[in-house]
């Protein structure tokens, strides 16, 4: 199916298009389509993490209702746990969100972490890419985090990491690597005032020990149940470039090719040449897999 039958095409076309997706092998109209959606973005990618717990479904829902009451297109990624038995998801993070089902202009997809441990699935990723072509804003919505699970940004233009007053996120954060990639670090329920501050204060403590200065991500309190602090995040998002998507097919193939083969397969693929002789991304994993 062509990208432009899609934009056209509603809910259910949609539907069934990303099951296709699902598969465990892309066939070449899949990634033949996938390429095309990469090379014309409509939208704009959030991506949003953090530990289990820690409000990321009641942010996705208040981004949702912002959006849609600007009259912006929105999709939403829910990745959930796995089902141990059948490997699907769970619907945890779904059954959270209060939906409209006659809403053409927002759409909800979820899917499960499979057997990836970053906190997307390869079928999320290209689920995103694709959606990206199709609405304004794509939320991703991760399943719960570690201290290091930074798959996020292979797809995000901009990376929410979430922060829960009272839970000693920041003391935990400040000695791993999670602090070096987001663009942005919501302390959520700030709704619990001084607690929430305090948090704040404590990450930015904890971001001067890990992050050079300069580079700091913006610390923002938020809650999604009030909708304090909403609009300054989405001020944050929207004001910020995306440089990362300049580089994005190479981290795309790249990953790709080192979770199929692992760093030995990855050390003997030539990631420029076959991206250099390939349509697209997509196009370029299956001949680097054949």
């Amino acid at each position: 199916m062509a990208l432009e039958t899609l934009r056209t095409g509603g809910k259910r076309a949609l539907a069934r298009t990303l099951s296709r997706l699902d598969r465990a092998d892309l066939s070449a109209e899949d990634a033949a389509l996938l390429d095309q959606a990469f090379a014309d973005p409509l939208g704009i990618v959030i991506g949003l993490t953090g530990p289990p717990g820690v409000g990321k479904s009641t942010l996705t829902q208040a981004l949702i209702e912002q959006g849609r009451a600007v009259d912006k297109t929105v999709a939403v990624i829910a990745v959930d746990p796995s089902s141990p038995r059948t490997g699907g998801a769970l619907l945890g993070d779904r059954t959270r969100l209060s939906l409209d089902p006659e809403d053409e202009g927002l759409f909800v997809r979820s899917l499960a972490a499979r057997n990836r441990l970053g906190g997307l699935s390869d079928h999320a990723i290209a689920s995103t890419i694709l959606l990206r072509a199709l609405f304004d804003w794509v939320i991703v919505e991760t399943v719960g985090i570690g201290q290091s699970d930074d798959d996020i940004t292979l797809v995000a233009d901009q990376s929410v990491l979430c922060v829960q007053p009272g839970s000693g996120d920041a003391l935990q954060f400040m000695k791993a690597g999670i602090m070096e990639w987001p663009d942005v670090i919501c302390v959520t329920k700030s709704d619990t005032g001084a607690m929430a501050r305090r948090a704040k204060a404590d990450v930015e403590g904890a971001l001067g020990l890990a992050v050079p200065s300069g580079d700091n991500p913006a610390v923002l309190l938020v809650s999604g149940r009030t909708g304090e602090g909403l609009e300054a995040l989405m001020q944050e998002l929207l004001a910020r470039t995306a440089p990362q998507r300049e580089r994005q097919a190479a981290r795309l193939l790249r990953d790709a090719v080192r979770h199929r083969f692992g760093v030995h397969g990855l050390a003997k693929t030539d990631i420029e040449g076959v991206l250099s002789s390939a349509a697209g991304p997509f196009s370029a994993f299956r001949d680097a897999t054949k």
